[in-house]
């Protein structure tokens, strides 16, 4: 697979050996062999360069995130083999990753010594439920709503949306806002397969506009910084518990939408170290004084 990867992106059987520190006929054997095993044709040589077939651009996809997991395993074996109880990969949406992040992995060092959390954090709901479903990950701290009926969900929390204003905004200096004063406003969003992009094109539909997006981002982090140059204003989750970025300010809104929060599973992993680690999401929430 590395091999195939290789002349796959470089387009070229002697590059991809300089690449790979080898000899080209050996690696041309390797090719060959790798078709023959597979019954089809990858490449398609020339005398100056390498095209993919449709089986080869096929088999370049599939393989990069095969040799990425092997990677992954590689790793989370050698973490257990160094004394870790086990290993979770969690994935985590944007503005949990700031928040509710910090008080899980505080919370697992308390009560799950030893467990080491691989935390893909700023993903979005429908990447992690694929990384779910094709067990990329093993938690995940998404919005809903899901599609996937291979998945268990656990709510967790509802949170307002606020608004987020450029610091010299006009609407800055008002407490509390209206859905409709965005009206003619430019919008950062998040992407439209969002859930906290859904709900808010919804909420300023209801309030009488459809807002005029000039930019999407999936990170929280990329988005407020747009928000603090003046491209436009944004709609975020419980932001001002999670930022404190120059040249940005929040405000509440009358009616504010709300976004839920929820931790999902593959419903037939039963494993005893996922269920404990759900157990973390029953603890009491944890105050100022006592953070784990």
């Amino acid at each position: 697979m590395r091999y195939f990867i290789a002349v796959a992106e470089e387009r070229h059987f002697g590059r991809a050996a300089q690449r790979l520190h080898m000899a080209q006929p050996p690696l041309s054997q390797q090719i060959k062999g790798l078709e023959e095993q597979l019954g089809t044709q990858l490449l398609v040589r020339t005398t100056r360069k390498v095209d993919l077939t449709a089986a080869g651009e096929l088999l370049l996809a599939r393989a990069r995130l095969l040799l990425a997991e092997i990677d992954k395993l590689e790793q989370d074996v050698k973490l257990v083999g160094q004394g870790a109880s086990g290993v979770l990969r969690v994935g985590v949406s944007g503005t949990a990753t700031y928040r509710l992040m910090p008080m899980i992995v505080q919370a697992a060092r308390v009560h799950m010594p030893g467990l080491r959390l691989n935390v893909q954090g700023e993903m979005l709901t429908p990447e992690m439920e694929i990384a779910l479903e094709e067990q990329r990950v093993d938690v995940a701290v998404l919005r809903p709503p899901i599609r996937s009926n291979q998945l268990s969900l656990k709510f967790l929390e509802k949170d307002e949306l606020v608004v987020a204003l450029p610091e010299d905004h006009e609407l800055a200096s008002r407490g509390l806002l209206d859905l409709s004063d965005l009206a003619e406003e430019p919008f950062i969003t998040y992407p439209l397969t969002s859930a906290v992009n859904t709900i808010s094109t919804e909420a300023c539909r209801q309030a009488g506009f459809s807002p005029h997006i000039v930019q999407e981002t999936q990170e929280t982090s990329t988005l407020l910084s747009f928000v603090a140059a003046g491209m436009g204003v944004a709609l975020v989750p419980t932001a001002r518990r999670m930022f404190a970025l120059q040249g940005i300010v929040f405000r509440q809104l009358r009616n504010a939408p709300a976004v839920d929060l929820a931790v999902a599973w593959k419903t037939d992993n039963e494993t005893a170290l996922l269920k404990k680690f759900l157990d973390l999401f029953e603890a009491p929430a944890p105050t100022e004084g006592n953070p784990a």
